[in-house]
């Protein structure tokens, strides 16, 4: 069976901390656990000790409020959690307090959207709803899921407020996937709400089928490039066996990204194996609107806001205002840097295209590279100034990157100075013209073949030759041979 034209049906339940609180959702014990010995930050109260009783966190509320306003969902007027039993090791109470919505009791917020861009398009992903619930503990495996003879428990993470977003199954490709996640992770960072750099601090389940065919669920993915991968993946699986006849199994696996495939876990449950009841030990609790009203005023400006301001203040096009803004670090760093260098659209090419990959290439984060705005500005002006080459700026950035060297004394000890002597450039490209015949010729009957002559003359003065002064020079010498 040829599957070419089947709509593929992708859908995200993304689990993400709310690493800013001080405390667990519904205990008194502090949330930051990590770098702790196992089973340490933990109390009766997220143990789920019998004739213990939860209070919630009112800051995780107002946090998930917050969320909710920025992806554009109706806030509810009351505040409910359910329980959802299942049997899991990680599990202390055999049931994780959570929020659903069902006859008498609802999710804090639904009906929502975020706006990506995919292959230069606009998409709308449509949000299904956010729910409140607390972090189950964490199952530590002995090498692999596959391989370990035994798995032990650290009940540290149990208890801490994590926020569900669902979305509804809207993306069609890994591709478009991706850019919801990362479009969603710059929400959440603007907000203030949630570091999703901290271990375990964002989780994905990606829900993945063919329009017709069984829904299979992978769980416990922890990073965007992961989740493009495992789609991609899973597409090829199900595509194989839907051409060979085959049924999709509705099921949950696992991505194991060592060797970049997926594997069965379990059957898939259906929502009535949980059996969702309201928890008695927290009755509902009202939402002034007066509260959520006050949360959306105080909201910073959100990625969509910034990028529509980058387009209009510094006349930047979407696609770079985009980049930009998706890494609210290298917006900021922009701005600062904007504030003393007023060729902005040069400034950003050189953040999105170099600083960009080499920060990734370094694997650094924003806080542990050398580089400032200041570096950056200076780096910029003395190309413009002539002074350096684009090979040279090129050169040089790593290093500011890494070592935060100041950019002109560098410049001036090390000799990376741009050659602009046209009577010494004209002896060169006159040796260069000599040596290489063939090249002149070339050059003579297609104008394109000048940039190789351009590149000889690069190379033999160590990239220090000024590439335009350099054209005119041949183009004038092979015009007088014509």
């Amino acid at each position: 069976m040829l599957i070419n034209n089947l709509n593929i049906l992708i859908g995200l339940e993304v689990h993400t901390q709310l690493t800013k609180l001080r405390s667990k959702l519904f205990c008194p014990t502090p949330a930051d656990y990590r770098k702790s010995p196992p089973n340490t930050y933990v109390c009766p109260i997220c143990l789920g000790l019998p004739g213990t009783l939860p209070v919630v966190n009112k800051k995780a509320v107002e946090y998930a409020i917050a969320v909710a306003k920025a992806l554009n969902c109706e806030v509810s007027d009351k505040l409910v959690f359910v329980r959802k039993h299942y049997f899991y090791p990680d599990l202390p109470k055999n049931y994780q307090i959570s929020q659903y919505i069902g006859p008498g009791f609802t999710a804090i917020a639904r009906n929502g959207y975020v706006k990506i861009y995919a292959d230069g398009k606009v998409k709308i992903i449509r949000i299904r709803r956010v729910n409140i619930e607390e972090d189950p503990g964490r199952i530590v495996y002995v090498g692999s899921i596959e391989i370990s003879p035994y798995s032990l428990i650290d009940y540290n993470r149990s208890g801490i407020a994590l926020l569900e977003i669902v979305t509804e199954p809207d993306m069609a490709s890994p591709k478009e996937a991706r850019a919801f996640l990362e479009k969603l992770i710059a929400i959440l960072e603007y907000l203030g709400v949630t570091d999703p750099r901290e271990e375990g601090a964002f989780r994905v389940d990606a829900n993945i089928s063919f329009e017709g065919f069984g829904r299979v669920e992978i769980k416990n993915i922890g990073s965007v490039k992961d989740v493009e991968k495992a789609l991609t993946y899973e597409i090829i699986r199900q595509k194989k066996i839907i051409e060979q006849g085959g049924k999709v199994e509705r099921e949950t696996r696992h991505w194991n990204p060592s060797k970049g495939v997926t594997v069965s876990l379990r059957s898939k449950e259906y929502e009535e194996d949980y059996r969702y009841f309201p928890d008695p030990d927290l009755p509902p609790m009202k939402l002034d609107k007066s509260l959520i009203e006050r949360i959306s005023s105080a909201l910073p400006e959100l990625p969509d806001n910034r990028i529509a301001r980058f387009t209009m203040q510094y006349g930047l096009d979407e696609y770079r205002a985009s980049v930009l803004v998706l890494n609210k670090w290298l917006a900021d760093f922009f701005e600062d840097a904007a504030k003393i260098y007023s060729n902005y659209k040069k400034l950003a090419d050189l953040l999105i295209t170099d600083f960009l990959r080499w920060i990734n290439e370094y694997n650094l984060s924003p806080e542990n590279f050398k580089a400032t705005p200041l570096h950056i500005v200076k780096l910029l002006k003395l190309w413009d100034e002539g002074i350096l080459s684009v090979k040279m700026v090129k050169e040089i950035l790593p290093q500011i990157i890494k070592d935060g060297i100041d950019v002109e004394s560098y410049v001036a000890a090390s000799g990376y100075v741009k050659i602009i002597d046209k009577s010494y450039l004209h002896k060169i490209v006159e040796e260069v013209m000599k040596e290489h015949p063939k090249a002149v010729q070339d050059a003579l009957s297609n104008p394109k073949a000048i940039n190789y002559l351009i590149g000889l003359v690069m190379k033999k003065t160590g990239g220090k030759a000024d590439p335009q002064i350099t054209k005119e020079i041949i183009q004038e010498i092979l015009s007088s041979i014509r």
